[in-house]
């Protein structure tokens, strides 16, 4: 059932976006949001593992015409030695994973997945399929690219270019133009963007962009030692591509407090501000659409 969203003090947290809709949570269940209309529906609620939640994705397939959400449940696999549970060997990750079609009345187990889904990057929806960068077990030496078909509702490994090693490792994934691409870096610090210009084609990768690193100068000192530390672990590791815009220009976060426009053409930066922007906050790509203000088209789909 369709409300309109109240005014309320309470905090609701910005989950997805998806053909200008919003998934979004709050303490007490998640809702997919017109924001034209300002109207919502509640999900019904996963019971059984509600402070067990790691990732909720928000996605839609053109052949099914069906929007679907899923939650990721991490299980961690404990190691028993005798009647003592070895902590520090008990490294391997399940994911079990719970989907609800929109329309329906309840969550589906679908069942476990044997990947390490844990570190926090963002997803990308391409083809009706989600996609994560799994964590890097001791089964292999970097991360897997893995992909969930919202239609068959399938896991499989998504190939990666051969570049991909120790030395240069995806780091998160984005959208550009159609096309799953991904940030990639190695130890000069450049940050590369390579982009899957044929779908399940691994030779059709391509190198798009290479950015240099580059420090915001808004960021405030304290700031800078955190961002430094993390380049340190990771070089650019604070960098997140969010977008192509339709000048060519780049956008890119740095360290969920700045948000700065790459020139690759005159391989230029410039910062963006705006009045009263947070100190700390999440960007998500947006796309407003007008053929979403009617909602009961929506849940009839």
């Amino acid at each position: 059932m369709f409300k309109k969203l109240p005014n309320s003090s309470m905090s609701m947290y910005l989950v997805d976006s998806c053909n200008g809709l919003l998934c979004m949570r709050d303490t007490r269940g998640i809702y997919i949001y017109n924001p034209f209309t300002r109207v919502y529906l509640e999900l019904p609620k996963l019971i059984k593992y509600p402070a067990d939640v790691g990732h909720i994705a928000f996605g839609f397939h053109s052949t099914t015409n069906k929007y679907k959400v899923i939650q990721i449940v991490f299980r961690r696999q404990l190691i028993r030695r005798g009647s003592l549970i070895d902590v520090a060997a008990s490294t391997l990750i399940q994911s079990q994973v719970h989907v609800v079609t929109i329309g329906d009345p309840t969550w589906r187990n679908i069942g476990m997945l044997p990947y390490d889904l844990t570190r926090p990057t963002p997803k990308a929806l391409v083809n009706g399929r989600l996609h994560w960068l799994s964590k890097p077990n001791k089964y292999t030496t970097g991360s897997l690219l893995i992909s969930f078909d919202l239609a068959t509702e399938q896991f499989q490994e998504v190939p990666k270019p051969a570049c991909c090693g120790l030395e240069r490792c995806f780091h998160h994934l984005m959208v550009l133009g159609g096309c799953l691409s991904a940030g990639a870096y190695h130890d000069n610090e450049q940050l590369e963007i390579w982009v899957l210009k044929e779908y399940g084609v691994k030779g059709s990768w391509i190198k798009e962009f290479t950015i240099g690193a580059y420090l915001p100068q808004t960021l405030q000192q304290n700031d800078l030692l955190h961002f430094n530390n993390a380049m340190a672990c990771f070089p650019n590791s604070s960098v997140r591509v969010l977008c192509i815009l339709k000048n060519g220009e780049i956008l890119l976060e740095y360290g969920n407090r700045v948000l700065v426009l790459y020139d690759p053409q005159h391989g230029t930066f410039k910062e963006l501000t705006f009045p009263e922007m947070p100190h700390w906050y999440k960007t998500v790509v947006h796309v407003g659409s007008l053929n979403w203000t009617n909602t009961d088209s929506f849940l009839k789909s």
